[in-house]
């Protein structure tokens, strides 16, 4: 964090992408360089390089709309951990995000969420991540409903869908989404109208399958199986605990549950304390 330390502070761009990947790999996440690459080019990173000029740290931000900004990316080197590093970059988001008018929100792990409450962040709902390394049971979509493949130039109808459900103007990361894993991508319509989509992407370990975003629960039981099915397994999702029917499915598909997050604000964001119709999400570090 200082000279005498041998750290420097620096700001984080797509270029840094490939080189960020060890960081998120030695903490056994799922993210691969496209992950690191969207989120700097959409969003600000920071990141603490040692002597060396490897990174040892990063924290960032990813606009959601002009009321929420997400922190992701909270990483510290495991031979680096307990000297403050993660809080200082965390503190320096904050600061920003804050400076720009918005709400914070984040997903915090068990070990990270002691670290967010004494800093005003507040519990909105659990979650919890799912694991399945077979394909899922079938599961058909309820009378009338019509799943397809999203199309690219359909994606501003999917968000224009999103928003009011998941309280966030997310856009951009659904076109990301659609464009990287195409063959992940579908709709649900009814009469022609939108009522409900999934999305995913390829992950270094699973593909991830949300967000997953429907008018009913049986409409997204449907959506998340049609999805699984035209990919091959391992899988992760990231489900409301709220949401019993899907976490029943998944674990009668042999999917088990290793880990939870709870998902926290710093500031009200209207309707993101209410995830009715949100039945998976993007991961902790894309909501």
């Amino acid at each position: 964090m200082d000279a005498s330390s041998g750290t420097a502070l620096k700001p984080l761009g797509p270029e840094h992408a490939e080189s960020l990947v060890a960081l998120s790999a030695e903490a056994g996440w799922n993210q691969v360089a496209a992950d690191w690459r969207f989120m700097l080019e959409h969003g600000q990173g920071l990141g603490m390089a040692d002597a060396a000029g490897t990174w040892i740290a990063t924290a960032l931000t990813l606009p959601l709309g002009p009321r929420l900004s997400w922190i992701s990316m909270v990483l510290t080197t495991m031979t680096w951990r307990g000297k403050g590093i993660g809080t200082h970059l965390l503190r320096r988001c904050i600061d920003g995000v804050r400076a720009s008018g918005a709400a914070a929100g984040l997903d915090a792990t068990e070990f990270g969420r002691p670290v967010y409450l004494p800093l005003g962040f507040v519990d909105r709902f659990p979650l919890t991540r799912w694991h399945l390394d077979r394909a899922p049971q079938a599961r058909a979509a309820p009378a009338r409903i019509r799943l397809r493949r999203i199309a690219a130039s359909e994606i501003h109808a999917i968000a224009a869908y999103d928003a009011p459900r998941s309280a966030m103007e997310r856009g951009a990361i659904l076109a990301h989404l659609q464009s990287r894993a195409p063959y992940l991508a579908f709709v649900a319509e009814a009469e022609g109208e939108v009522v409900g989509f999934v999305l995913g992407r390829d992950g270094r370990l699973a593909h991830h399958i949300g967000p997953v975003v429907a008018e009913s629960e049986e409409i997204a039981l449907a959506l998340a199986a049609q999805s699984m099915a035209a990919a091959n397994p391992p899988f992760l999702m990231d489900v409301p605990d709220r949401h019993a029917p899907m976490r029943a499915w998944l674990a009668a598909s042999g999917a088990v549950a290793p880990r939870g997050f709870m998902r926290m604000t710093l500031g009200e964001v209207p309707g993101l304390a209410a995830p009715e119709r949100l039945f998976a999400v993007c991961g902790p570090e894309l909501a």
